[in-house]
């Protein structure tokens, strides 16, 4: 059975450190930073990779990471892995922990005046009716669970070696250009990805628990 008790310790760990991003957040104490990320992005801009990084915008959206969430679902169910497809509620219950911050926690989202048009998605629909707060990233935080939890059911069901050698590192791609889209786009603070990455991590740390949960022995 492998060994769970320093993921639960990484999950109260993380919290913490949610919190007390959170806590700083409020205070004030990532203005100056978030400022100074958000004017340097925007100085790195290009036209002409715009369409580009709102492609890369994409692979944090809802629909996609949904669509990857409902497929593991399916995939661990008509597996034989029934109750370990009930990971992906992780995925979804991050998702609500996401809107309710948005609805409580007063932090706009950097000025139209130097954020980009973002990837089409309908969570720019769910976030647009909650004040414009921006804490946490709901792009990075789907990222980091939806590829997260593919990377490590792809490591332990895979029959080819080399699929699960590339999974984590394909997975940590994807996060590392779904967090440097959401700043090149000025769409996210540095605070925010931040936030997004941690929440993201605790749903992970959990989710993978659960897979590796001790089992009853067979009779």
């Amino acid at each position: 059975m492998p060994e769970i008790t320093p993921r639960l310790f990484g999950v109260v760990i993380v919290s913490v450190a949610f919190i007390a991003l959170t806590i700083a957040i409020t205070a004030g104490a990532f203005k100056s930073l978030d400022l100074q990320v958000a004017q340097a992005m925007h100085s790195a801009w290009q036209p002409s990779l715009h369409p580009l990084f709102q492609v890369i915008a994409e692979l944090g959206g809802l629909e996609l990471t949904t669509v990857l969430m409902v497929g593991l679902l399916v995939f661990l169910w008509q597996g034989g892995f029934g109750s370990d497809a009930l990971v992906v509620l992780v995925f979804f219950a991050a998702q609500g922990f996401e809107l309710f911050y948005k609805s409580n926690l007063f932090h706009p989202g950097p000025p139209r005046s130097i954020s980009q048009t973002d990837g089409p998605s309908l969570s720019e629909l769910l976030t647009s009716h909650i004040g414009g707060n921006s804490f946490p990233s709901g792009h990075m935080m789907r990222a980091v669970i939806a590829y997260g939890l593919l990377a490590f059911v792809v490591r332990r069901l895979s029959l080819s070696p080399i699929v699960r050698s590339l999974a984590a590192p394909a997975a940590i791609v994807i996060v590392v250009l779904v967090a440097f889209d959401r700043l090149y786009l000025d769409v996210h603070w540095e605070s925010d990805v931040i936030g997004g990455l941690l929440l993201g991590a605790i749903a992970l740390l959990a989710g993978t628990v659960w897979l590796d949960r001790p089992r009853k022995a067979d009779n």
